[in-house]
């Protein structure tokens, strides 16, 4: 089998996750903050925020920008899922919904 030499970067995020994108990506440029070392994924995720806001129907990552986004977004995932199985009743309702909207993210437009 041969190997794909270009992969397709275009994204078509609904509504929701386009929602849960920029809220994300806000979040990761504030705590990052004034971190020097941090200062790549900080413009990662402030271009991929100018992307989304630009409210197009498609949006096209660069390989960058969809990795750190990727990552990111598998760190959550596994930083939820470890606060769910240590948590009660109330939290782990909160904490589901955000965990079944991440996973639905990542299995719609991420193939891993």
């Amino acid at each position: 089998m041969a190997k794909q030499l270009f992969k397709n970067y275009n994204f078509d995020f609904d509504k929701n996750e386009t929602k849960l994108i920029i809220t994300f990506c806000k979040q990761a440029v504030k705590q990052m903050g004034d971190d020097k070392r941090f200062l790549p994924d900080i413009r990662a995720f402030e271009s991929i925020l100018n992307k989304l806001s630009a409210a197009t129907a498609e949006v096209k990552f660069t390989k960058d920008e969809r990795n750190r986004l990727l990552n990111q977004i598998e760190e959550n995932i596994k930083h939820i899922k470890k606060q769910i199985d240590k948590s009660w009743f109330i939290k782990k309702w909160l904490y589901k919904s955000m965990y079944s909207q991440y996973v639905n993210l990542l299995n719609k437009h991420f193939d891993r």
